[in-house]
């Protein structure tokens, strides 16, 4: 199947993927004074009066945006809001097929960073959470901090932390196969774009020792004074051997290679140049760094890639919709990174020590085990930080 021409036909077709449906009827004139006037004024009075009840007398308990302002759009690039709505559309589908999470997609015509944000926060009463989409870096990574920091609900950017999430997740489990320890290893990261910089500070932050972060030019060191302030600050705690050049040297002697950036930038004599056992990641779309085949002849010894036509896709739709169906079950405050790393060990262990092997270190997308363990996992690490509504 061709999917490109085959998913225009689809879309001409569907018209849309997503569509809401009344969860009342108001087929008499006794369910409609119910629903709607004179009856709906008390529950307005209720919230008025203790605006905490939204989460309980209205459905905003289970809804969230999916929020672009179209400048990084699935590879594509800055496309535009409106040509974003389709991949918003489908989001906003896998959220409710994976985490029975009702979300509707928010195209914003803006590129102003203080623009974005007072519109979402002036909508923010609207819903449960917040979940940030195809927003370009460094814009993102502001957006979304002053957004946590002035909201009392879960902000999420999915192209950081569920990339970061389950990267962290097919790591994990590689890992077991090949004998590894998290702090014992060296991760060349190529991109360090919104999920570059997200993988590297989510792997810092849950063991791994050591990260060599690369950009177009080459390998990020501290002391570069040409860095924009984000780069800067990873930095700071990354490129621990202060190595310089290009990718080629951040992969010699490395442990892991994760690739979020470009095609066809990983020779196989890259991958050779690494430690024995080597696990190699490449979510380039829809081109990796290095073909599969191409990394697993020159020696690799787990791959994993972006693409559902190879085995071990790293794919964010095993985080998303379960991450927040735990959130808005404990009706959480925040997203924090025990929430995140709950997320992470528990999308690894749906795969049991029988089941792993070079070709599935991770649970299909599909896996309805993996969503529920993510959303439970998620709730218990809500609760045990405290960050939920008391």
């Amino acid at each position: 199947m061709n999917y490109r021409e085959e998913s225009l036909k689809r879309h001409e077709a569907w018209r849309g993927k997503i569509e809401i449906i009344p969860r009342v009827e108001v087929d008499s004139r006794e369910k409609l004074s119910l629903a709607y006037t004179p009856g709906v004024a008390e529950p307005c009075m209720a919230i008025h009066n203790d605006p905490e009840k939204s989460f309980t007398l209205t459905r905003r308990w289970n809804t969230v945006p999916v929020i672009t302002d179209g400048t990084a759009v699935l590879g594509l690039g800055d496309i535009g809001p409106e040509a974003g709505m389709p991949v918003m559309e489908g989001k906003c589908a896998l959220f409710k097929a994976f985490g029975d999470v009702d979300a509707y997609p928010l195209c914003i015509r803006s590129k102003d960073t203080e623009e974005i944000i007072k519109n979402i926060e002036l909508l923010a009463g609207s819903f449960g959470g917040i979940n940030l989409e195809d927003i370009a870096a460094p814009r993102c990574f502001e957006i979304e901090r002053r957004l946590k920091e002035d909201l009392d609900i879960p902000v999420f950017h999915d192209d950081q932390h569920g990339t970061a999430i389950v990267t962290a997740a097919a790591l994990s489990n590689a890992l077991k196969l090949v004998g590894k320890k998290r702090e014992d290893i060296v991760v060349a990261l190529n991109g360090a774009g919104a999920a570059g910089i997200a993988i590297a500070n989510f792997l810092l932050k849950s063991g791994v020792k050591d990260v060599i972060l690369c950009d177009s030019k080459g390998i990020i060191c501290e002391g570069d004074l040409k860095l924009n302030p984000v780069k800067a600050e990873i930095a700071k705690r990354t490129n621990r051997n202060h190595l310089t050049g290009g990718l080629e040297n951040a992969m010699k002697g490395a442990d892991v290679f994760v690739g979020v950036s470009v095609a066809n930038c990983v020779s196989e004599d890259m991958v050779r140049s690494m430690k024995d056992g080597a696990i190699v990641f490449t979510c380039a779309n829809p081109t990796p760094e290095i073909a599969r085949d191409k990394a697993l002849h020159a020696g690799a010894a787990v791959v994993g890639t972006g693409s559902s036509e190879n085995p071990n896709q790293i794919n964010n739709v095993l985080v998303f919709p379960g991450l927040f169906r735990g959130a808005l079950d404990a009706r959480a405050t925040t997203v924090n990174f025990e929430m995140m790393f709950a997320a992470s060990e528990a999308i690894a262990s749906c795969v049991s020590q029988k089941e792993l092997n070079a070709d599935y270190i991770l649970p299909y997308a599909y896996d309805k085990r993996a969503h529920d363990a993510v959303a439970k996992a998620v709730f218990e690490a809500a609760k045990k930080t405290g960050v939920i509504r008391k």
